[in-house]
Parts: structure tokens; sequence; C-alpha cells
């Protein structure tokens, strides 16, 4: 797959005359009853549509209940209105269909390096990429295309995933960390891996994004299944109102004894235009629209019900690094502690560092060369362990075999609470000149490291994170929103307070192990709060399955994205902001569309009752506020104006309400006056306009 597919992906589909023919070609073939009981709405119209028919037939037949051309025009703006909402589902599905054309067409059969044996590099067996199952192993060296989804277990290499992102810049994948995750279809610029698949065949990112992308597949959503049956109650309460109209229109006429009962055509014509038919119509394409709006910005989605939980979601957890800040934490100044030399103090953080291949760690590798001349040493010559940093012990270093010693140099550098009850557990004593270094560096904001060797503490690391422009305004529009945001890090609580200040959080969790993530989610959903939060790694698997809306890192390890429903192809941790506004937007649109679609009914009364009844009850021309030229008029111009505002909704359907980050209150406010009062007063201009028309025509 090339960059610029991808890109093309990310960006809105434009409509072409293909994809017009496309959807008008499909949504004739929707018009299958067995598909259209899926709408309830729309099958209702499709039966009046078949009845109307049936009555024009008998018209031309000449024994019909009113004029040919008249029943006739009522019966074909009905299967309009049909064709109308089939048309805006089959076009939002239209533009899925074209993206998965460019990825079908993009995805191509590579080769595999098929492995037998782990330790053996030499030995593998070429094999199709279609071939490789759950659980092989396969090798990936310079200039090869990665075959499958996978997770690293051996090797480092230097991976182009500009095929899935979009970025051209190298990035690095490596095996026992959390970016151990590679995608198929993504190149080996340099080195190698030993990759294990963790997808079946037809299951990989490809596959995924298709499926995702065409809509015709996608489940229903709770909340869209739950308005479907309100659309399915007001259909029946209307269908048993016009049913009992016949009768009670019979009696009136020969109670009072003048007037013509009421036609069939017409209650058809006054049930189509009172029920939801506008968001009836439109309401498959606004879910298909929504998933679309996610896929152009790199986002996979289990299903529609995550991108609608995050439009729900009232509480937002962000890890500090890479999300509220840049990430890249700097060291900037070793301090030691009372009777230690800078000197020894740099040479035993470098020697804690050279292997730490973070920027924290190369960077303080850099400033003890830079600083104190300190040059850097080869790992492979100088007898040491290294212990990787964990998120349970929050430390690092090296065991160090003494020259010509039997004693063993013990370094270790991480969180001054962490290296605090080492030293103890060792025997040694913390210095209190350290703590008050420790708080002093963290009321700045900046992060400590404290080194100590053996039982020793020698000083602290002063690591310098910077919050992210602009963060703290979008915080501030969250908050106005009603959701909270809450800072995750491990770092200590005087750093925590400095940085959720400047960044502008609501709450922040300092200290943070996985096991009080999860604790913290369950508290607030306890407390009746949807919550999202973002991860990579195995240690965020928990909370990650516990939150609503959880969004893993593509690039992470393969727990974190299967407890996720949710996976950023970008593995960016700020992309968790633009999740919550597009699910805010889609819930958005549908309740515009939906207030607009019950407010525009009120006119269709003002229309069709004078017209259907005034004969028998002359009072009722009262209500034609819109002096409507004739009945037949009236009723005409409600049944098109009813099928063509179908047609006028459709882009801001597959556009999206214009997402705004103000208060529910306000947007409620906001919106009942443009869609509810607006959705009241256009269909009496629509109407009245339509009849002009007519009028013109003869028609009328």
């Amino acid at each position: 797959m090339t960059t610029q597919t991808i890109q093309d992906l990310k960006k809105p589909v434009g409509l072409t005359s293909g994809m017009y023919r496309r959807a008008l070609v499909d949504s004739l073939m929707k018009l299958n009853p067995r598909w259209m009981a899926r709408n309830p709405v729309m099958f209702v119209v499709e039966v009046g549509s078949v009845l109307t028919t049936a009555l024009w037939i008998k018209a031309l037949a000449g024994t019909g209940e009113a004029p040919a051309w008249y029943i006739g025009s009522v019966s074909l703006w009905l299967w309009f209105t049909v064709l109308f909402a089939n048309f805006s589902e089959a076009l939002a599905e239209g533009r899925g269909k074209a993206q998965a054309d460019a990825l079908r067409r993009s995805r191509r059969d590579t080769k595999a390096k098929l492995m037998s044996a782990l330790r053996d590099r030499s030995k593998f067996n070429l094999i199709s990429s279609t071939e490789l199952k759950k659980g092989d192993l396969f090798l990936v060296e310079t200039g090869d295309t990665i075959a499958a989804d996978g997770e690293v277990i051996e090797g480092v290499a230097s991976v182009d995933e500009s095929a899935i992102t979009g970025e051209s810049a190298p990035v690095i994948r490596e095996s026992g960390g959390d970016r151990s995750a590679v995608t198929g279809g993504t190149r080996v610029l340099s080195d190698w891996l030993v990759v294990r698949v963790t997808s079946e065949p037809g299951g990989g990112f490809l596959d995924r994004m298709i499926k995702l992308i065409e809509g015709a597949k996608r489940q229903k959503t709770p909340n869209e299944i739950a308005l479907n049956i309100l659309l399915a109650a007001f259909t029946i309460i209307f269908l048993v109102v016009c049913v009992t109209l016949l009768p009670y229109s019979i009696f009136s006429v020969t109670a009072v004894g003048q007037g013509t009962p009421v036609t069939i055509t017409v209650l058809v014509a006054l049930l189509v235009c009172l029920i939801p038919t506008t968001i009836g119509g439109l309401l498959s394409a606004i879910g298909i629209a929504g998933m679309d709006r996610m896929i152009r910005h790199n986002v996979i989605a289990t299903s529609g019900r995550a991108i609608e939980a995050a439009g729900d979601v009232d509480v937002l957890l962000l890890d500090k690094t890479g999300t509220v800040t840049l990430g890249n934490r700097m060291a900037t100044e070793f301090t030691p502690a009372p009777g230690i030399s800078k000197e020894r103090l740099a040479d035993a953080a470098q020697l804690a560092s050279l292997a730490d291949e973070t920027p924290e760690g190369r960077s303080i590798v850099v400033l003890a060369k830079e600083k104190y001349g300190l040059r850097g040493r080869d790992i492979h010559q100088i007898s040491a362990q290294f212990v990787p940093f964990s998120a349970q012990t929050r430390m690092s270093g090296a065991d160090i075999q003494s020259d010509g010693k039997n004693s063993r140099r013990i370094i270790r550098k991480g969180a001054a609470d962490a290296i605090k009850n080492f030293i103890e557990q060792q025997g040694g004593v913390y210095p209190a000149q350290v703590l008050q270094i420790v708080q002093e560096i963290s009321k700045m904001g900046a992060t400590p490291l404290v080194v100590s060797e053996n039982t020793e503490v020698l000083g602290v690391i002063h690591l310098k994170d910077i919050v992210k422009g602009g963060i703290k305004e979008r915080f501030a529009h969250l908050r106005k929103m009603g959701i909270k945001t809450v800072m995750i890090t491990g770092d200590n609580i005087l750093t925590a307070t400095a940085i959720a200040a400047e960044a502008g959080v609501d709450d922040f969790l300092a200290e943070a192990k996985p096991e009080d993530k999860l604790k913290l989610i369950r508290d607030y959903q306890k407390g009746g709060r949807l919550v999202a939060m973002t991860g990579d790694g195995t240690n965020d698997a928990p909370a990650l399955a516990q939150a609503d809306v959880a969004v893993a890192m593509n690039t992470g390890t393969q727990s974190a994205r299967e407890a996720a429903n949710m996976i950023d192809l970008d593995s960016n941790p700020t992309k968790l902001l633009e999740i919550v506004e597009i699910g805010k937007q889609l819930l958005m649109t549908r309740g515009t569309l939906t207030t607009f679609s019950i407010a525009n009914d009120v006119a269709k009364y003002f229309a069709i009752i004078p017209a259907a009844f005034a004969t028998t009850y002359p009072a009722l021309n009262a209500l034609n506020v819109m002096h409507l030229a004739t009945p037949e008029s009236a009723i005409l111009s409600a049944v098109i104006f009813n099928a063509l505002i179908i047609v006028a909704l459709i882009p801001l359907a597959l556009k999206g309400v214009k997402y705004r980050p103000i208060s529910a209150v306000h947007l409620l406010r906001r919106h009942l006056l443009i869609y509810g009062v607006g959705g009241v007063i256009a269909p009496f201009a629509g109407i009245k306009l339509i009849d002009m028309l007519l009028k013109g025509m003869n028609l009328s």
C-alpha cells in the first residue's frame, strides 16, 4: 500500500458520478421488503406506496376514489420518499465501499520467511503471506515487507509505517517493550525482526479496516436501536389514528349530511407525512458517516457502540507523558547529595543509563558527556548486568562487577520513593537533604530521578518536562462540555501537582501503578460515570478492558490492543480528544435531525387536516393558514416536501453537525432554536412554495 493511498483514505471522500450511480442502483435493490423491514418507518411508507399504486391502477380503470393523475402523483412521491431514504444510506455506504475498494486494490500477496525454530534465523521456508496462521513465526530483514500483523519476539529494526499512518518518518520496533507490534504491509528499512503472527487469515489490519468502512455490515448501536423502537412506536400510534379516521369520516359525513368521506389515498399521505420519515430515512446514514469520520482520523473501532460511547464519555483519563506533555523529558542538571561530587553522580547516572534507549536515558548520557567530559562506554566491554525499568519497581540501573574485586556496584536510578524504599531495604539511609532537593525540583513541575549506589544515595537528576502548547485550552473546552479530565502519571505528587496546574486538568493520579488505574476507573463507574482512557502497554490492559472507551496504540502490545475497543493507527495519545469529539458529533447529528424531523410535522397538520375534512367541517378551513390553492394541491405539496426534505438533509447527515465545545444546557438551547423552531418554520415556507409551483403548472 502506498503512502498516498492512506492519506487519501484519511480525507473526506468526494462524491463522484460513479458513487451516485452505484448508490442509485443500491437504493433500488434495498426496496426488497426483507431489507425494508429492518427500518419500520420506511417499511410503512413502502407499504403505503404499494397501496396507492394499486389505487392508481384502479383509477386508470375508471373505478378510482379520486382522479388518476392525483393518486398517481401521490404514489410517485411516496415511492420517491422510500428511494431517497434508501439513497441516503446507499450514498453513505458508497463512500465506505470506495475506500474499501482502494484498500483491496492496494493489498498484495507477499512472501513470508516462515521459521521452524526461533534460534536459527538461517533456516526458513518461503511461503505466501496468505498461508500464515496465528502463532506462526516469520523473519523479516532489510527491505522485506512485513507479511502479517504480529508482535516482535526477537530483534530490533527501523520500520517504514507510512502504509498505515501516512507519515514518512521511520519508527523503531523491538521485542519486549510497548513498541513491539507490527502491521502487515509495512516495510523493514534496516536490521531484522522475528515476528509472531497475532491474527488469523482475514483478520489483519487491512481486512479489519475494509470490514469497518463497509457500513452495510455494521451492527446497530444500543442508542440507535432505542431510537428505532421510539420511531416505530410513533409510527404505530399514527397508523392506528389514521386507520380509525376512515370510519370516523364516514360517520361524520352521514351525521352532518354534507361533505365526502376521506379517501384512502389521503389517509396514506397523512400517515406518511406525520410519521418521522425524515429521521427514519437518515438514521442509518448518520451512523455510517460517523464511522467514516473515525476512519479518516485513522482509528479502528470494534463497533459503532464504541464510537457512540465516546460521545457519552464524561471522564477522560490521560497519561501525562506524550499526552499532556511532549514526552521527551531532558536531563538538565545533576544535583549531588551532601558529601558526593558531581563527577561521581554523573558517572553513576551515565552507567545506569547506558542501556536505557528512552529519550530521557539518552539525554542523561549526553549531559554527563558534555558537562563532565565522561565519554560513553561500550556496554559490551563492561561486566554489567542491566536492570530494565518496570512499572512495578519504577527503577532501572546496572549491577557492575568491580575490576579485580569480588564486590559489585549496584547502581539504581528511579522515582524518589522507589529509591528510598530500595535503600532502606538494603540497610542504607535516605538523606533528608535529598528529599528537600526532590521537593524543590517537583515544585517547579520537573521530574526528579534519584541515583543510588549500593546503600548510598548519590543525588538527583533534574528532568525537564514541557506541557504541550494549546492543551490547556482544549481541557477548558472539555470542561465546558461537562467532561472531567484526569492526568495519570508515575511521578510523585509534587511533580504531578505542578504539571496538573500548568496543564489545567481537573484532577490527577500520581505514582500510579496498574492496579491504581483499574481502581480509579471502577470508582468513577460506580458513580455512574463513563470513562475513556488510552494505553499501549501490557500493564495498561486491565484498565483498558475496564474502561468504557479504551483506545490502544497500534504500536502497543498485543494484550493492550485486544483489551481495547478502539485502535489508533497513528499511535497518538492525544487522539482520545478527537475521538470524544467525533462521538459527540455523531450523537449531536442524530439528536438534531430527530428534533427537526418531529418539528417539521407541525406544518403538515395545517396542510392536510383542512384538505381532508374541511368539506365536512368547514370551520377547519381556518387551519389553512398557508392559503393553499386546493385540497389536492395541499396534500400533494405536503407529500412532495416530505420527500425532498430527506434529500436536502443528506449532506448534513453525512458531514455531521458542527461540533462546538459548549455545555449541554447551551447546546440543547441552541439546537432547539435552530432545529426545533427552524423545523417548525421551514415546512410552512417549503409547502407554500411547492403549492405555488403546482398552481403555476396547473396541477392544483
